[in-house]
């Protein structure tokens, strides 16, 4: 039987989390998912395994000739549920709920490297990101095309990470991103870009709800690729 079957693209991660805890770094079912997607060879043909410990942490290592890559989950599908609290609750409370329903499954996470910090938690902070995944996106490919971004810094630290998939579309291909991006190998920005000088958060009800529906349509649209991987 192929071991990706036992993927659930529609699991609810919560389900497995003690109650109060990050399904990040607390969730089973969401690391053996995460270990069963990514674990395939690279854009070059090698293997890229990763191994899950009984502990915690770990979450998941790649190891290879003598190098050693530590990776950690991050949500992607981002409801900026804290930062934006107005906004989010004029929203009705069924709109909260699917959204978290589907944000909270296989489809709205990613795995990053943490060990000297996380990436996640760059993208978290950094004030011309602020956690939105299409601008995280924009910062990846301009690392692998040359260029500058807010997080250049973190990014070159984890440099050995993302060579492993040659390109950006290699990296795009691997992690069942492409509909994140156009077919030209631009991203696909759900608020109007302006290198990254733009303030990156709604600041309007219709256009928080506008972002959401967009958003929302990419992450169910990953659902379907990852469906595909496993079928």
């Amino acid at each position: 039987m192929n071991a990706l079957s036992e993927i659930d693209v529609d699991y609810f991660v919560f389900d497995d989390t003690p109650e109060g805890k990050d399904p990040d770094s607390h969730s089973p079912r969401l690391r053996r998912y995460h270990q069963l997607l990514w674990s395939k060879p690279l854009p070059d043909g090698r293997p890229f395994e990763l191994l899950a410990g009984r502990a915690r942490s770990p979450y998941l290592v790649y190891e290879t000739d003598g190098t050693r890559i530590v990776l950690g989950s991050d949500t992607i599908a981002t409801r900026h549920r804290r930062r934006l609290s107005s906004l989010y609750a004029q929203l009705p409370d069924d709109v909260n709920e699917a959204f978290l329903r589907r944000a909270y499954t296989i489809c709205g996470f990613m795995v990053f490297p943490v060990s000297r910090g996380s990436l996640g938690q760059r993208r978290g902070l950094h004030p011309r990101i602020q956690d939105r995944w299409d601008l995280t996106l924009e910062v990846i490919r301009r690392f692998y095309e040359g260029g500058t971004s807010p997080l250049a810094t973190t990014m070159d630290r984890y440099a050995g990470f993302f060579e492993l998939f040659g390109t950006f579309e290699g990296y795009v291909r691997h992690f069942h991103l492409e509909d994140f991006v156009h077919a030209t190998g631009a991203v696909r920005f759900v608020l109007p870009f302006n290198d990254f000088q733009s303030p990156p958060l709604p600041d309007d009800l219709p256009t928080y709800a506008q972002y959401r529906l967009d958003s929302l349509e990419l992450f169910q649209a990953r659902r379907l690729r990852i469906l595909n991987a496993i079928d």
